[in-house]
């Protein structure tokens, strides 16, 4: 049996809490059994006794014998390097040089002594001290490099991360302007020219009219890339890259091609797809199978076009192809590769979608078999490549129509928590995802035995071990076509709830990661990008994380019916500055069916409350919070007629007034969900749920053209512009 001593020294160098305070406020700690199995989940030997005494050995030598730790970072322009220096090196010269990211350099000498001290001990019969190398100049934002040495010793190289003090704000808000936008999930939307889900095009209608309304920018939900070849597995919140987009979006009829292409014309043309069309755009849930047979189909043709025009005569535009693809390098190449292949299997197998379903061989990346695949199945990769060629640039052009509207935000996007286990992202890093864990939530009152999101956690070991070179890819990628981005369950830059493969969600624990280093990289890349970035931290946000976001210069994300102070709601001037207000989420019903209590009986029909003591309480809490809200409202002047009270109707007038309360909220960005405006009854996401209720399926009830047409929405929006700007 292993030592628990040793179990216990080993979770703590892997970042594995002790304990954490339940949602009671208890505090809870994690079993030795369960640190145990997550370790295994990292790789870790500590199975045998010998074993697990070599792997903490490992793991104690690099952290406290290597000289120079692998990343060092600040979000200021001085930085300070920890550095291990034993007993024969203390006092000794140290001779360092920082090769800055433009190509300069700087160098000195300084002694080890005069480091300052922050900790000394015995390491494997050694004794270390740790010090702290301060360098003695400014440093620009970037990402730079430090190398030093013990004189007359081997050199030891460490990254340098140094960014702005803070995230970026957009010149608007820094000058003290409020803004607002509508938030959509795209899919949702309708008009008379999609072919049955919304799309780009579809977002260049919304950006004009809500535009011309004076909104600041258009919420979207995460548009990363999903499954072509099993579009069913629809959530936007399991990816199967968070690099790429889901090329379900493309407009065909933007794509340039498509006036020139004939066969397209008049494959289009036949009745059979004409009726098709017809069908898709009428149906009231999106129907991923009939959107992705019919947008794919005619996407290889004027994918064939292409080729004929453009890359055999090396056109301008070919050209731009080429470009595409070199710039996106190897990562694009894996991904092109990866959705063939997956287009492959599933069509002369019939696996499930997937690289965990693959035949062996092709599960590695690097391996033969895939290689080979690509050098045989060439045109089918490159089919993939130039898929996401359009999708980008129907995504920048259209960043590209607010910015010449005058939004001082434009697009806001969406990042996932994490990808999908059998996706494109893990596939292509294999070796950064712990795939014998999931993450996910500890127990809650509507989630008594916790939850398990089916998502693997990235290793904060190797993040660091890699400089965080992946997470700088993956920031920069996401922040590429967008003024401010949100980033999903931001508490996970602090920790995730990991749970190992085979375990209940309620034996799980909480893995930290590096917080400081993290949030360095997100504010250099955030200037980089000229992108604004919120955290959504709602739920159990630790200390820590409350602390770092307004010194990092995160926005809060703040939810209207869960504002709530000495048992009423938030009034409108004490919100936080640095945040966006919103009434409901796409995790949450919207306001008509909260109001109603839609959502409560649809919770009950799927069997989600774990008991009928937590649904009763939720059913008089609704009621109290009913008459909160029309007190709040009423004593901000803005009470509708009607309801006149908690039990009557849900009004058009009450969104209203709900809207404009927002509106005056002293935060510096407002979403106006799209849903609310229009009245919907039924959510987009019910969680807790997965074939139960047609989640990321459910469209709006209106067309763009006809929402723009409506008068009474233009007046609800020029009072919302009005109420933000006064």
């Amino acid at each position: 049996m292993v030592d628990p001593a040793v179990i216990e020294r080993m979770a703590r160098l892997r970042g594995i809490g002790d304990a954490y305070h339940d949602y009671r406020g208890e505090l809870r700690f994690f079993a030795t059994q369960t640190k145990q199995a997550l370790l295994r989940a990292m790789g870790c030997e500590v199975d045998d006794p010998a074993a697990a005494a070599s792997e903490l050995s490992r793991l104690e030598v690099t952290r406290w014998r290597n000289f120079l730790p692998p990343l060092a970072t600040s979000h200021g322009a001085r930085i300070g390097i920890d550095i291990n220096v034993t007993a024969r090196e203390f006092g000794a010269a140290l001779v360092w040089s920082v090769r800055f990211e433009d190509g300069s350099y700087r160098e000195g000498v300084t002694s080890t002594a005069d480091c300052r001290e922050i900790w000394r001990g015995e390491v494997e019969g050694s004794w270390i001290t740790r010090r702290h190398l301060e360098l003695p100049f400014d440093m620009p934002p970037g990402y730079h490099e430090l190398e030093a040495k013990i004189a007359g010793g081997a050199p030891d190289r460490c990254s340098l991360i140094v960014s702005p003090a803070q995230c970026y704000a957009p010149a608007a808000i820094q000058a003290g302007a409020r803004l607002w936008g509508i938030a959509v999930q795209l899919y949702t939307l309708r008009s008379r020219d999609n072919w049955g889900m919304g799309d780009f095009g579809d977002l260049t209608l919304l950006i004009r009219w809500a535009a011309s309304h004076g909104a600041g920018f258009i919420g979207l939900n995460p548009l990363h890339a999903l499954a072509p070849a099993d579009p069913e597995r629809s959530s936007p919140y399991s990816a199967s890259s968070r690099h790429f987009l889901n090329v379900l979006y493309i407009a065909v009829p933007l794509v340039p091609e498509f006036q020139e292409c004939t066969a397209a014309c008049a494959r289009l043309a036949e009745s059979e797809i004409v009726r098709r069309l017809f069908d898709l755009r009428a149906r009231e849930l999106v129907d991923y199978r009939g959107v992705a047979d019919l947008k794919i189909e005619i996407l290889a043709l004027l994918y064939g076009d292409f080729c004929a025009r453009h890359l055999a005569f090396e056109t301008e535009r070919g050209c731009a192809f080429r470009k595409f693809v070199a710039d996106g390098g190897e990562l694009l190449q894996m991904h092109a590769r990866f959705d063939a292949l997956d287009r492959y299997f599933r069509a002369t197998l019939g696996t499930a979608s997937g690289w965990l379903s693959w035949p062996q061989e092709y599960r590695d990346m690097n391996g033969e078999a895939a290689a080979k695949f690509a050098a045989d199945k060439r045109t089918e990769v490159e089919f993939y490549a130039y898929l996401q060629w359009l999708a980008h640039a129907q995504l920048r052009d259209a960043q590209a129509l607010t910015r010449e509207l005058g939004m001082p935000i434009g697009l806001y996007g969406d990042y996932a928590v994490g990808a999908n286990p059998a996706g494109s992202e893990t596939w292509s890093d294999r070796d950064g995802y712990c795939m014998a864990a999931e993450i996910g939530a500890p127990p809650d009152p509507l989630a008594l035995k916790g939850q398990g999101w089916g998502i693997p956690p990235q290793d904060p070991l190797l993040m660091q071990t890699q400089r965080l070179q992946g997470f700088v890819r993956l920031i920069r990628n996401n922040m590429r076509y967008y003024g401010a981005l949100r980033l999903d369950h931001v508490m996970s830059l602090f920790r995730l709830w990991w749970v190992a493969a085979g375990l209940s969600p309620t034996d799980g624990a909480y893995v930290h990661y590096p917080l400081e280093q993290l949030l360095t990289v997100l504010a250099l890349e955030s200037a980089r990008a000229a992108c604004l970035v919120v955290g959504e931290d709602l739920g159990v946000v630790p200390d820590e994380m409350r602390r770092a976001m307004p010194e990092y210069g995160l926005y809060h994300y703040k939810v209207l019916l869960f504002e709530k102070l000495e048992g009423r709601f938030r009034r409108p001037a004490e919100y936080a500055r640095h945040a966006l207000a919103t009434a409901t989420t796409h995790d949450m019903p919207t306001l008509r069916s909260y109001w109603e209590g839609r959502d409560i009986e649809l919770r009950r029909r799927l069997n989600l409350y774990p008991s009928a003591e937590v649904e009763g309480d939720v059913i008089r809490e609704r009621e109290h919070d009913r008459e909160l809200l029309l007190g709040t409202l009423a004593s901000e002047g803005l009470k509708p007629a009607q309801p006149a009270g908690p039990h009557e109707a849900f009004t058009a007038d009450l969104a209203y007034a709900l809207h404009l309360y927002l509106a005056r909220s002293a935060t510096a960005l407002v979403a106006l969900q799209i849903e609310d405006l229009l009245g919907e009854t039924l959510p987009v996401n019910v969680p807790g749920t997965d074939r139960e209720y047609p989640n990321w399926q459910r469209k709006v009830s209106a067309d763009l053209e006809d929402m723009a047409a409506r008068a009474d929405l233009a007046a609800h929006l020029q009072d919302i512009r009005r109420a933000r700007a006064g």
